[in-house]
């Protein structure tokens, strides 16, 4: 799991241009008036090789929502807590609030790291402005211009030198299930009815979930650890602090899990915040069933699953490969034959394909469908490696990395899927250049995520 950095601040500090800047992005919207962030955001960031996920927070508020210091508390407690770095952005412009010092007094005391950084020194003849910031009793304070980049690098290198290390994800005897969606579709009620008893507190009041649950338990023999997650709401919804932090948990959670179990709620119909939390879950490469809970409330006919099976389909193409069922929390429909699926998934999530195997895969692809020119040269792929699972991870050697096409790429996993039989899970290719001739067990290639002030990543997931 990648350790996560929160950005957090007062409004108007320039946290969502620092984001777009470490991230490489423009996910984050930028306006120049306070409150612009209304929900978290984020994006994945690599600098020296070192992957973390970086968390733009909106500006906490101002004194005139009442006991500022007690609501910043809450907040600040609140992020932290999943957290593994804390980056405190301070405004070199406008100088010291009262607001900074408030935030400052409460992660002093913190065992996790605080990086305070001053925004909007846009070079060294500007530095000045970083005396009066020493008066909050802060040791460390780090120059930067998020939108000129003045000072980023040398923030990062030392950012990304204490973040917790990270062993490479291997399939455990534990298959860890995330049960994520909106508020309100479900999501304990089903808990509960997997486990049979009332583990979880279940109400019809949106948002009673705040912290995620993890559950332990098994069916046929076999390990699961199930993971309970706070509802996660379109952002305009997204109105009380408390539940925006929340958020956070419910993502956190895919990072951890195998499969993530999609409850969207039939009744109501499929919406675009059900495609959006799809979303989250394929960005973070794990397996994904999608769970139309409350069938027994829809009104049926012979078409009634196959327009929502199709309608699924085409709101998150991305996601295709994802078995769907059709569910009942409250009367047990279907609910454990999800496990057949989830083992179907876990299965094809954690397969390691033969490199005899895998080879011949893509040698037949490329002889059926020839990739175009590149500058008048045809591309070449000398070999392929799976270099992981969870999900499947797939290196092939090429001799123009950067000019294989979006829909080529597209064209070789669909080959390797239906060559290998991995149908019902994300896999991922990366795509290197060749730097010498490779022979069993060789050294290939020294490709990999350079440094620099952006990421850049040859890796597609499908």
């Amino acid at each position: 799991m990648k350790p996560i950095v929160a950005i957090v601040g007062r409004p108007n500090v320039g946290k969502s241009t620092f984001f777009n800047r470490v991230t490489g992005k423009r996910n984050a919207l930028v306006d120049d008036f306070p409150g612009v962030t209304r929900d978290r955001h984020y994006g994945d960031a690599t600098w020296n090789d070192i992957g973390f996920s970086l968390v733009d927070t909106g500006g906490f508020p101002g004194g005139d929502e009442g006991d500022f210091a007690r609501k910043i508390r809450s907040q600040i407690h609140q992020a932290i807590e999943d957290a593994d770095v804390i980056i405190l952005l301070l405004d070199g412009k406008s100088g010291i609030s009262p607001f900074d010092e408030d935030i400052v007094r409460i992660l002093r005391p913190l065992s996790k790291p605080v990086f305070y950084a001053v925004n909007k020194i846009d070079g060294i003849e500007q530095e000045d402005r970083l005396y009066d910031f020493y008066s909050l009793g802060i040791e460390k304070i780090y120059p930067v211009s998020a939108e000129h980049r003045y000072g980023i690098s040398e923030f990062l290198d030392d950012l990304v030198n204490i973040l917790p290390k990270t062993a490479p994800e291997t399939p455990s005897d534990i298959i860890r299930l995330a049960v994520v969606g909106k508020p309100n579709v479900g999501k304990s009620s089903l808990i509960n009815r997997i486990l049979g008893q009332n583990r979880l507190l279940v109400s019809d009041i949106p948002g009673t979930t705040r912290d995620a649950v993890d559950s332990e338990f098994k069916i046929n023999e076999k390990s699961y650890l199930l993971i309970d997650t706070a509802g996660i709401r379109r952002k305009a919804r997204v109105s009380k602090k408390l539940e925006k932090f929340s958020i956070i948990k419910a993502l956190k959670s895919l990072e951890r899990c195998d499969v993530a179990l999609i409850v969207i709620d039939a009744h109501h119909g499929i919406t675009e915040q059900d495609i959006n939390i799809a979303g989250y879950a394929f960005d973070r490469g794990c397996g994904c069933i999608f769970l139309l809970n409350k069938w027994d409330l829809v009104e049926k006919d012979t078409k009634t699953a196959k327009t929502y099976y199709d309608r699924l389909r085409m709101e998150a193409k991305f996601l295709n490969f994802s078995p769907v069922m059709s569910i009942s929390a409250l009367t047990g429909l279907r609910v454990l034959k999800i496990f057949n699926l989830v083992e179907e998934v876990y299965r094809q999530y954690t397969l390691r394909i033969g490199t005899g195997q895998l080879n011949r895969i893509i040698e037949q692809a490329v002889a059926r469908n020839e990739p175009s020119l590149f500058r008048g040269r045809r591309l070449k792929f000398y070999y392929t490696v799976q270099v992981s699972v969870a999900p499947p991870t797939f290196v092939c050697f090429v001799n123009f990395p950067d000019a294989v096409h979006f829909s080529y790429r597209r064209f070789l996993l669909n080959q390797i899927r239906e060559g290998a039989g991995l149908d019902k899970t994300p896999i991922r290719i990366v795509f290197r250049k060749r730097t010498g001739r490779i022979k069993g067990g060789g050294r290939a290639s020294d490709g990999g995520v350079k440094r620099g002030n952006a990421p850049h990543k040859h890796v597609r997931k499908e």
